[in-house]
């Protein structure tokens, strides 16, 4: 098992992997989250193509909805 740094923690994954597999993993839906991966913001449209591999590094934002 290797590992993603998501949010600056260490986060053990099974790799290489999709932004997707990985956002799913985690319990989180595609649709609700932004990423950026290792610096470059990733479009939703990208997250089942993008691969990750160990030591990648991940900002996950959830987005709340509010009025």
């Amino acid at each position: 098992m290797n590992s993603i740094i998501a949010n600056g923690k260490p986060v053990a994954a099974s790799l290489p992997c999709s932004v997707e597999e990985f956002l799913r993993a985690q319990e989180l839906l595609p649709r609700s989250v932004v990423v950026e991966h290792n610096g470059e913001a990733v479009a939703p449209s990208e997250f089942s193509h993008r691969q990750l591999h160990d030591g990648d590094r991940l900002e996950i934002v959830k987005i709340v909805a509010g009025g």
